[in-house]
């Protein structure tokens, strides 16, 4: 903070001791029903000598040999394994925290999840395949490190490739490197970092002291991660009248919105999610056409779930509400499910068809249906879906959510027969580069926006395919069923806003103007794709705007009309959604040709079911929570020797106390010392 008087600018103390450090990104705590995961500071911060890892061989200095503790390590992605971290938490004393450079590649392969996906809250268990429980069979991610289900107790941030990186380093070289092994002599090179946590131990715990109320503003120390679920139908209910509807039937389309990454809030899920939310929602751009034109006899509804990577909170909370009476449906409706996984990465001619072996073997559900309607569905198009080679469970996906409720018919797409092709499962390194998505160098956003890739012209063929075997399985008109066909403009454009820049000509046109500016909110010109607790968030958002806008239809309705369209003849708030979207700016033109929406679209909460009932230890449903902090900072400064800093302090002290001497002599004597003798005075009558 600085100040201009009369001319005379001077800085702050602070700002002349402290730089302090913008582009960083912390690792934050996570709580459920048994332990709490993840990292944090000491109420004031953490402060530590700055290492430079060089190696994992270099970690000798800051865990034993180094005279200088505690340290404040920084390395490179490459040394951010789980042996480095798990060997400087062992020795956390010594370690003040941790500062991990993100580069701007990927490395060959990161994972800090678990190998085993939501293993606890799936179908499978003890009392159901429970020789398929626990990843027995098939390890799905067996590059998870898990990494990001650890607690640290020193704080973790990551630090970009950039300018403030390169300082961090200069000052190191500069104050703390050993010369010729010498000790490096003082002033020394330290960084502090802030990342106090007020939740502890536990979501019961927490959510326990969240209800303790001895103020007016009680404080709350943790909340529940969750969201909104976005679904949409081909047939319209009234969302008033919840429950079974008799003589319905109905086909589930599934994918899940989120993700999450070691560091809080820079989630990318490329392939983990939005491959296969992006394919769903081209899938039902393309059947809006046949779907008016020749109703299929079942109703189809598309499902995108959030909070799926912590113990499936959105598909929980769906199967929930169908089960208490509180949706549109309940599960006695659903027909089938097919759900879109992760279907970017398929090597070869081949995406698989995996369904639960327990109910096929059982003959509780016949998938046969709507595997023949997908393998059906690839007539003209370069790769086959087959079904695995062997028996194996399902991978991790909402459909174990369903099928816990009572055996549905299911199917999952994805791209890998058994382990995932994706090598940075729930890491930041998910991103565009993973999908191979590349323009021309020399393109602008918007020529980059309508460039037609490889990537989006794969998943436009897989989007065709869901789209076909959808409108078979909802027995639509087999006739028209080849007709069908997914638009690789709009994929193109989907995987550019979600992966490159939200903030695009195209996604501009489709929001209402009170939400533009979410567009703009990202570290990475993208939306990121943790879950969090804020409710309604950029992902989420978007989603429900483009389904509405891919699957509803434009109508003449003004701006008012449009937030009050009870009150026109024909038009139900009951059974549709109404959106004022901003529209595009015509050529020769500096006003939007703003319209309303009208689509089956809507927003159910993906809150777990836990949180609506009061039991935060349960084992049914995801229990996650999310500790609250003050603050989040990071700066380095120079940090002088012990020996100087106690002859500082003792200087100071020595001075307070011959300052007290004074004082306490000069009050003693001040009769003496601030005498004066007074002439009388004369007086006159």
């Amino acid at each position: 903070m600085g100040y201009n008087i009369l001319n005379v600018s001077c800085n702050s103390v602070e700002q002349k001791i402290y730089v302090e450090l913008n582009n960083t990104v912390p690792c934050v705590r996570l709580l459920n029903a048994t332990h709490q995961i993840g990292c944090q500071s000491s109420i004031s911060g953490d402060t530590g000598v700055i290492h430079v890892l060089e190696s994992e061989s270099d970690l000798e200095w800051p865990l034993s040999k180094g005279p200088n503790p505690p340290y404040m390590v920084l390395l490179e992605s490459s040394l951010f394994t789980r042996s480095i971290m798990m060997k400087m938490k062992n020795e956390s004393n010594r370690v003040a925290g941790v500062a991990v450079v993100v580069p701007n590649t990927s490395p060959p392969e990161f994972s800090p999840h678990t190998t085993c996906p939501n293993e606890n809250t799936g179908v499978y268990s003890d009392n159901y395949g429970p020789n398929l429980a626990h990843c027995n069979t098939t390890v799905w991610n067996p590059l998870g490190n898990g990494l990001s289900y650890e607690e640290f107790d020193f704080p973790v941030f990551s630090l970009k490739e950039d300018n403030e990186t390169e300082f961090i380093k200069q000052c190191y070289l500069d104050h703390n490197r050993a010369v010729n092994g010498s000790d490096p002599q003082y002033p020394l090179c330290a960084m502090q970092l802030f990342s106090h946590m007020h939740a502890v131990t536990n979501t019961p715990t927490c959510m326990r002291r969240n209800d303790i109320n001895f103020s007016i503003n009680p404080e709350m120390v943790c909340d529940p991660l969750g969201d909104y679920n976005v679904w949409g139908s081909i047939r319209p209910y009234n969302d008033t009248v919840f429950g079974h509807k008799e003589n319905e039937s109905v086909v589930i389309a599934a994918a899940r919105l989120d993700s999450r990454a070691f560091f809080w809030e820079v989630s990318t899920g490329a392939e983990g999610s939005i491959s296969g939310f992006v394919t769903l929602l081209a899938a039902a751009q393309a059947l809006r056409e046949v779907t008016h034109k020749a109703p299929p006899t079942r109703n189809i509804l598309f499902a995108f779930f959030q909070g799926e990577t912590f113990d499936y909170i959105g598909s929980s909370r769906m199967v929930y509400d169908m089960e208490n009476g509180k949706f549109v449906i309940d599960l006695d409706n659903v027909h089938s499910i097919l759900e879109i996984g992760q279907v970017a990465l398929h090597s070869g001619t081949n995406l698989f068809l995996h369904s639960d072996p327990v109910s096929r073997r059982n003959n509780t559900v016949n998938d046969e249906n709507l595997v023949n309607n997908l393998q059906s569905s690839t007539t003209g198009l370069s790769f086959l879906l087959v079904e695995p080679n062997v028996s194996q469970p399902l991978p991790p996906s909402s459909l174990q959510r369903f099928l816990r409720a009572q055996p549905i018919p299911g199917i999952v797409l994805a791209d890998h027969e058994s382990a995932f092709n994706n090598r940075y499962y729930e890491s930041f390194y998910d991103n565009a580069a993973n999908l191979n998505l590349t323009y021309p160098s020399d393109f602008s956003p918007e020529e980059q926006l309508e460039f037609v890739t490889e990537t989006a012209k794969s998943l436009t063929d897989v989007a065709t395919v869901v789209a076909r075997a959808l409108y078979k399985q909802a027995e639509g008109d087999k006739s028209l069923v080849n007709t069908i066909k997914a638009d690789p403009k709009i994929v193109t454009q989907m995987l550019y806003g979600f992966l490159v820049s939200s903030n695009n000509s195209w996604f501009q046109a489709v929001m209402a103007p009170e939400l533009k500016n979410i567009l703009s909110i990202g570290v990475l010109g993208a939306p990121e794709y943790y879950v969090g607790v804020a409710m309604s968030s950029t992902p989420t958002r978007l989603v429900q705007y483009l389904l509405a806008n891919l699957t509803g239809a434009a109508t003449n309705l003004t701006q008012s009309q449009c937030q009050k369209p009870d009150e026109l003849p024909n038009e139900s708030r009951q059974m549709y959604s109404y959106l004022w979207v901003q529209g595009v700016v015509p050529p020769n033109s500096t006003q939007r040709d703003s319209f309303c929406v009208r689509a089956s679209v809507r927003l159910t909460k993906a809150v777990s079911p836990a949180f609506e009932l009061g039991e935060y230890a349960s084992k049914d449903y995801s229990t996650w929570t999310e500790s609250r902090w003050k603050f989040i900072k990071a700066r380095i400064f120079l940090v002088a020797s012990r020996d100087l800093e106690m002859l500082t302090l003792g200087a100071g002290v020595a001075v307070l106390f011959t300052s007290l001497l004074v004082t306490y002599f000069i009050s003693t004597k001040a009769d003496v010392l601030f005498s004066s003798t007074r002439e009388p005075a004369s007086a006159a009558y």
